[in-house]
Parts: C-alpha cells; structure tokens; sequence
C-alpha cells in the first residue's frame, strides 16, 4: 500500500521521476546505533516494483558565476532513489564535508506521505525513526516523549522523556536541584559552577563545544564603509577583559575565527593585539578623532558562546568609550526579528553574534559567514570570499591548509567583524544519571542516558519554534527533533561522525557521486518502513524552493541554503 501511496504522489505531488529497480542480496558490514558496535546482516534485495524517486536541479551552474547570474549554482546536481535500500548523491563540485554535513539534523528523514499529508509543515507533528515518538506539546510547558519499541538501536532504559524549559539559568538549577525534580540542565550560570560542583548530589558536565562570539558590524553603513573604522574597533577591544569577567574557567580569546580544535581552524595570522592607541590614531586617521555614536544591538538570548548577553553589552560600550571615545546606546531587540536583521545585513550599528558548530567541518564556519552570497556583512570581498569557495571543493587536506590560511589572513584584513571568545560551556545532571554526557557536536540524546527511573526529564532554555527541523535554525528546537528524527548519518557523544539511517555513504573517485545504502530494519513511529523514497522526498522538500512540500515553519531554510550553497528554483 505504501509503495501504491508514494507512487501516486510522486507523479501528482512531486513530478519526480520513477523508475524500475531491481538489485542483488549483499552481506554488509554496517556501524549500528551504539555508536561503535559492528555487525554483519544480510541486504534484503529490493522488490521488483520499487519506485525511484529523484530530485533534479536541472543541471550546475558555472563554477563560478557572474554576480548578475541568476540560475541555479549549488552543489547538488541530483539525488536519486536508485532502488529501495540505495540513494544516490550527484554532486555539481566535491565537497570535502559532505558526510559531515549529512549528519546535521537538518537532514531528518521523515515518511513521504506524512510529509505530503501535513502539506510540508510537520511542525508539531513528526513522524521519525528515532528511540522516541512524540505524545504531546504542551504549550509554554513541556514535550513528552515516548519510547519507540520498534526502534531498530538501543532502547530507552525509561518509557518516557519529557522536556522543559526555562530562560533562567538560576531556574533551571533550581529545577536540577529539586526533589524529585529533572535530571539534566543545559548551559547552567558560570556564577553557579562552584555550587554544583560541591554538591554531590549533582555533577558538572563541560561541553567541549566549537564557538564563536563576534562583535559584527555591515559595511553597507557609515562609518563601517571605512576599513580603518572596523580596524580601530579590531584593535581597541580588550576582549581578554571579557574573556576573564564574564566566561567559564577553559575559555580563550578567539586567535581565529574557528576553534584551533577544527581541522584548518588556525591556518594563517593570528588576530590583532589590544592597542587602544593605534585604534584612536586609525579613527583619527578615518576623520573621526574625537570618535562617533552607534548602536550595540543584541538579543537576551543566552547560548554557549554568550552566557551573560547583557554583561558583555554593557562592557563592550564601557570599553568603546573608554578606549576609543565612541558613545554606544545598546538595543535589546526580540530574537526572531534579531536574526533576521542579521541575516539580511539590516542591522546599522555593532552587533553580538556568533555560532555553535553544527557539523565537524570548518566549512561550517568559514562558509556560513565568508561566502560572497552572505549580507550579514554587507559587501563580502572575492581577497577571502574566492579563497573560501576553492578551499570548500578541496578534498586534500594539504592543498585546503594554505587556502584556509590566506583565507584567514584576508578576512583579518578586512575586518568585517571581530572575533572575541571561544567559550567552554557546561550542562549539569543529578550525579545518578549514568552516562550523562554534554556533546560537542549535535544534540544530547536521552535514550543514551539512565536515571535509574521510568521517566527522564530534562531542561533547556527556550520553548521550540517547531518540531520540523528541516527549516529550523535554532538549537533549542533541534534538541527535542533529535530525539524523534534521524538523519543518514548522526554524530555520536564524542563527536564523531557515523551512519545512522545508512550502513554506509561511499564516494567514487573524485567524490562527486555518493552511494548511500541504507539500513534495511528501519521503521518510522507509523508503523512503515524507510526506504530510499522517504530520503529523496525529505531533501526535496528542503532543497527544492518550486516543490510543493518545500512550506516548513519559517519558509527559510537557513541550513539547506547554506550547506548546499543555494536553494534549487529560488526566485
């Protein structure tokens, strides 16, 4: 019924393309869901009648096109069910991150008929793969969690899971704190840390996450069209002072963009030195000597890179006073309308931003703020923006190590923004959680953990967005996605990257064809099984802005424009 279903909506929803598949049984050494165990399981072959679905660009664009080209120029050519159990990736140039990108939950596989059925916004409804399948979303309250018996990995040790949240740290602790309470907090106060880790009944867990807080500014606004401006504002922060007063024992001002930790991170120059004096002679010399009025705007939002948003505001227009005789007014702005001022280069003063590491790749950080088709900036430079796009297509890691470098030293050079601190971060657990763990990469997973209860409760900051992390950007959304929805491939608690849904994704020669095989012991929480038509049909959704599923929460589909450099058919 399932394949007559999806057959039907290929051709009426979608105008994909069906063919007929056949293939032979295969043994397949696969890595299952424990993160490391191997096992060997027979390839059930795919049935005669499977239908192949496939998402078509229409063909790449030139690889590097005129800035007044308007077709489609990202990195993915086809995506193509080729039987049941096989998909594969037809890609317009190599892309050295493509696992670790696929890891990213953005990636999420859902059934094709929920997805059709919910008009391509899911989004207080999915329908995955994962340990857990959703009861309810209570408003302003919690989401409750259910273990999924059918699920192919290991099972949670509890029946239920609940999430909650609070936007005071000092809460959540009380929370943790309580009897019987929750069993696990994100991002506790770095005032509390003393407090937890003298408590034996609780246990601080540091979260060796990749970050990046910036001070930012957008050169299309006077007077950041000047470069000495932005480069007096490099020098005359001292953003050791920041680092001392407001961040948890481990953190370290930001040599680079991108955590040394990243392949690549700390290619190139290190970053300017505190120099209040050369930073009012560079004013002097831009025609500001006795300094200007700006704007600091941020959002009261904490996150890992930003643990006291309104501390560090508040320093940074001290210091820009004291240091260089610049006289801030700081604006605390609602944090959708924030980023999406800072996504469209709108924002015409300084602003507080930065980035937690979604996927293992320095592309992750580098191309998300230092393409050319980014106006977080205003106008991006080709000295850094051609260097990002070559070294983003470059498979050996010795030939990608100087491009990054001079990469670097250019965006120095430029200073569209000034990179303070990579922050260390914590969660904090009732000390009986076994195997509570803080990941540096990707969401917390609670089937992973035991609190030695039928019910595990956990709490972050802030209440969801959605539930469809297809067309999500915010963390505090992809942590309880990550619970029900599973992508090809996942990160582990270390933060590797391994296979999830797919035994194996394996490049050709040049990696510009992936052949992902996937798992054939896959159920969703509807009772059907996962095959290669559900992986075409949720990447279209997100990839394809003409396809008729391509709706979502936000309508923006922040991550599935960025990592594949472009939506296909976007006006």
């Amino acid at each position: 019924m399932k394949r007559h279903l999806w057959c039907m909506a290929l051709f009426i929803a979608l105008a994909l393309v069906a063919s007929a598949c056949a293939g032979s049984s295969d043994d397949t050494t696969t890595t299952s869901a424990d993160w490391g165990t191997t096992t060997t399981r027979d390839i059930t072959p795919p049935s005669s009648d499977s239908v192949g679905a496939m998402l078509d660009s229409g063909g790449c664009g030139p690889e590097n096109p005129p800035a007044d080209y308007a077709g489609y120029h990202g990195k993915i050519n086809k995506i193509i069910a080729v039987d049941s159990l096989t998909v594969q990736f037809d890609l317009c140039s190599t892309d050295p991150a493509f696992l670790p990108k696929l890891s990213f939950l953005v990636h999420g596989v859902q059934p094709a008929e929920h997805l059709e059925a919910t008009g391509g916004a899911p989004i207080r409804n999915p329908i995955g793969t994962g340990p857990y399948k959703l009861v309810e979303w209570v408003p302003g309250d919690s989401i409750v969690f259910e273990r999924f018996d059918d699920y192919y990995g290991p099972k949670p040790t509890h029946s239920t899971a609940i999430l909650r949240w609070s936007a005071e740290a000092g809460s959540r602790l009380l929370e943790l704190q309580a009897v019987p309470g929750v069993d696990g907090i994100t991002f506790p106060s770095i005032n509390d840390y003393p407090e937890i880790e003298g408590d034996a009944d609780l246990a601080l867990v540091f979260k060796p996450e990749p970050n990046i807080l910036y001070v930012a500014m957008t050169n299309t606004f006077a007077p950041f069209d000047n470069p000495d401006v932005r480069k007096a504002l490099a020098v005359g922060i001292d953003r050791q002072r920041i680092v001392d007063d407001f961040y948890p024992p481990g953190s370290e001002v930001a040599s680079h963009f991108t955590p040394c930790s990243i392949e690549h991170g700390c290619e190139g120059d290190a970053w300017y030195d505190y120099d209040p004096a050369a930073g009012r002679q560079l004013l002097a010399d831009a025609g500001f000597p006795n300094g200007f009025n700006i704007t600091i705007f941020y959002r009261d939002v904490v996150r890992g890179y930003l643990p006291e948003p309104s501390a560090v505001a508040t320093d940074i227009k001290t210091q820009l006073k004291d240091n260089l005789n610049i006289d801030a007014t700081i604006e605390v702005m609602e944090s959708g309308a924030f980023v999406d001022a800072v996504r469209t280069g709108s924002l015409d003063g300084i602003y507080l931003f930065g980035l937690t590491g979604v996927y293992p790749h320095i592309s992750n950080f580098f191309n998300f703020h230092f393409s050319a088709n980014n106006a977080q900036f205003g106008v991006n430079d080709p000295s850094y923006t051609e260097l990002v796009s070559e070294a983003s297509k470059t498979i050996d890691p010795a030939v990608a190590a100087p491009l990054y470098a001079e990469a670097n030293n250019a965006v120095k050079e430029f200073v569209p923004m000034v990179p303070i601190v990579h922050s260390a971060t914590a969660f904090a657990y009732k000390s009986d959680v076994k195997n509570a763990y803080a990941p540096p990469w990707g969401q917390v997973l609670f089937h992973l953990m035991d609190n030695g209860e039928d019910t595990l409760v956990f709490m972050q900051g802030a209440e969801p967005l959605s539930l469809y992390c297809a067309d999500e950007s915010d963390g505090e959304s992809l942590r309880p996605c990550a619970q029900v929805v599973e992508g090809l491939y996942g990160i582990a608690p270390n933060g590797d990257v391994v296979p999830q849904l797919a035994t194996e994704c394996a490049p050709n020669e040049d990696g510009t064809v992936w052949t992902c095989t996937l798992r054939n012991d896959v159920k969703f929480h509807d009772g059907s099984d996962l095959d290669a038509n559900d992986v075409v049909v949720s990447f279209s959704a997100g990839l394809d802005a003409a396809n008729p599923l391509h709706v979502g929460n936000t309508g923006a589909w922040t991550y599935y424009d960025y990592l594949w450099d472009g939506l296909i058919n976007a006006e």
